[in-house]
């Protein structure tokens, strides 16, 4: 499943995205009046440096003995010149030019106004009654400069704009989806046996309602699986007593028949109402594990637990099945205790049952509340083994049994939060088949 990007990364990444889209935008818009602008106020500048050199200019020119020679104006202090002026008479003679001046820029007969070259924008004026003209040059290089410095202090602001951007937008919006956030954790990290309303403060409108439908559904889905629970319970208490009762009459029955055809039909009926008192007890279970809670408010030491449930079976089985505990320390988890024993006593009578016979089964609880159930037999198919916690299902052996066992230990598995891990061969061996589970 490809992985999808949380609403809060969405929607910082795409408002700082916007608005400096939005910030270029404006900036090009901007640059494009600072060009304008600034073209006007240095073509205006070049203007009036025209007219005030030209005013010195004239009277230079007029006071000199020898007013068609040649003058350079000559320069103070080294420095680089970006307006060049040319000052020549009517006929195109030059009378006076700058220091720094190139003659090749200028026409080769005075012009009046502005135009610009290749390399130059120029203005031209004249004074007594055009007998002196006057050209000022500037490069266009030194105004695309210029520009360029003003459109990048416009752009500039970017470089700290979009950090602090990103980091205002992200604090906000996880600001404003907190309440979002809590609500998914809380449906995240309940277990899947918990049904109750989830509670959602400080949601926003849009949100509202997704919650609300989601505690409706909840409730909805508590009300169906308590009356399936329940169903199940009734049924299977109910049937005790008479059970018990028609148990006691066959005993009876096949007890004063004696020897004989009707003694045999009555022990078939026994065992198989000692099979139904069974599937009873195990429904009864299995209600048990789904409805009530698995967990409790605090740790206990659980290897007692084991050693009762394990000396219950020794009763029968004797040495056929072993304990391993961890030496001179408590196992602590916050398993109930009785869900702890459905659990083991299921996991432990599967093995018994489904084994080879003879053999011993190994019951591990190792210092980090893993318990494992090892039995020896052959091996199961890994396409039973993924069906076998499932209601009902059995693998294919002749040992009678009501496919129950598994799939209790595997809600009550769900209810603590874990998983119930199956594995064939065990872990180590050539064959056999493990139940291990990680307890909380």
């Amino acid at each position: 499943m490809k992985p999808t990007m949380s609403l809060q990364r969405r929607l910082s990444i795409g408002l700082t995205l916007g608005v400096v889209l939005l910030w270029l935008v404006v900036a090009t818009a901007t640059s494009f009046i600072v060009n304008y602008a600034l073209n006007k106020t240095l073509d205006s500048s070049l203007a009036e440096v025209a007219q005030r050199i030209l005013s010195l200019a004239a009277v230079e020119i007029l006071n000199r003995e020898t007013p068609d020679r040649l003058q350079q104006v000559v320069s103070l202090q080294p420095h680089d010149e970006y307006i060049t002026y040319l000052v020549r008479s009517a006929n195109g003679t030059p009378l006076l030019k700058s220091h720094d001046v190139d003659l090749s820029v200028f026409p080769k007969t005075p012009q009046l106004g502005l135009r610009s070259s290749a390399t130059h924008r120029l203005y031209g004026t004249s004074a007594i009654r055009d007998t002196i003209f006057i050209e000022v040059a500037e490069p266009l290089a030194a105004r695309s400069k210029a520009q360029w410095q003003a459109v990048m202090l416009l752009q500039l602001p970017l470089i700290i704009l979009i950090p602090l951007s990103l980091i205002g937008i992200w604090w906000f919006v996880k600001h404003s989806l907190n309440g979002v956030l809590a609500f998914s954790n809380a449906i995240e990290t309940r277990g899947a046996g918990d049904l109750s309303l989830v509670k959602g403060a400080s949601l926003p409108a849009e949100i509202v309602p997704i919650a609300e439908a989601v505690n409706h559904l909840l409730e909805r889905l508590h009300r169906a699986l308590a009356a399936e629970r329940s169903f199940t319970a009734n049924s299977a208490h109910e049937l005790r007593t008479p059970l018990a009762a028609a148990l006691a009459q066959v005993q009876r029955l096949r007890h004063e028949a004696g020897p004989g055809p009707l003694a045999q039909r009555a022990g078939r009926i026994e065992q198989a109402l000692r099979e139904l008192s069974l599937l009873s007890e195990k429904l009864m279970q299995l209600a048990k594990a789904e409805g009530s809670g698995v967990l409790i408010g605090k740790s206990q030491d659980i290897t007692h637990i084991l050693h009762h449930v394990v000396d219950e079976f020794r009763r029968t089985v004797g040495l056929r099945l072993r304990l391993s505990l961890p030496e001179a320390s408590a196992v602590l988890s916050i398993i109930d205790s009785d869900a702890l024993a459905i659990l083991t006593r299921n996991l432990i009578e599967n093995a018994l049952k489904h084994g080879a016979a003879e053999q011993v089964v190994d019951v591990e609880l190792t210092a980090d509340g893993t318990l494992r159930i090892v039995n020896a037999g052959p091996i199961v198919p890994a396409e039973e083994l993924v069906h076998l916690t499932e209601r009902f299902v059995r693998s294919t052996t002749r040992a009678s049994g009501s496919g129950l066992g598994l799939a209790i230990a595997q809600a009550i598995a769900n209810g603590a939060g874990t998983t119930l891990v199956l594995t064939s061969p065990a872990t180590g061996r050539e064959q056999g088949f493990e139940v291990s589970i990680k307890l909380p």
